[in-house]
């Protein structure tokens, strides 16, 4: 069985970039740490990229490295893998967890969120988590995705959506 990154988090980040990865995350990342044993910390992969505007990707070594390979099986000198260079593996950093499930996001991806210290907001998308500050997500996605199921018929299934 393949974890992955589920459900909706608040945490603390303080003045100095500290804050606690949620402890069902934590375990998604040891599984796809294959460095991880019991006892050690996980480490994870912190995206920052420009595309990413007002939010930050957390990812597995092992989701990661998958990126990364895809990425480096394009052509050689190709628009396509010099762009995706740059955001992917130059806008993306390794963090170890230590024991107690904290981390330290440095400064530079704190000012990206325009985050001193205060509350962020984590939420599993599968493959990967995003980070954002707290009242930024709600603004942005919660506010849009609340207007999205408002246009929708009283009877929507979003599962819908899916194909068969």
């Amino acid at each position: 069985m393949v974890l992955s990154f589920t459900g909706e988090h608040t945490q603390k980040v303080d003045g100095k970039g500290r804050m606690s990865i949620p402890a069902d995350f934590r375990r998604v990342l040891e599984t796809g740490d294959p460095d991880w044993a019991p006892g050690l910390s996980p480490r994870m992969y912190l995206l920052y990229g420009d595309h990413l505007k007002n939010e930050l990707h957390g990812y597995t070594v092992e989701e990661f490295s998958a990126v990364i390979a895809q990425i480096n099986a394009m052509p050689r000198g190709s628009a396509n893998k010099k762009k995706l260079s740059h955001l992917y593996i130059g806008q993306s950093i390794k963090l170890d967890v230590d024991k107690d499930g904290r981390t330290v996001m440095p400064i530079r991806q704190r000012d990206k969120l325009g985050l001193k210290d205060g509350e962020l907001y984590f939420r599993g998308v599968g493959d990967h988590f995003e980070i954002w500050k707290a009242e930024t997500f709600t603004a942005e996605v919660g506010e849009s995705l609340k207007g999205w199921l408002d246009e929708q018929d009283d009877d929507f299934d979003p599962l819908s959506l899916l194909e068969e």
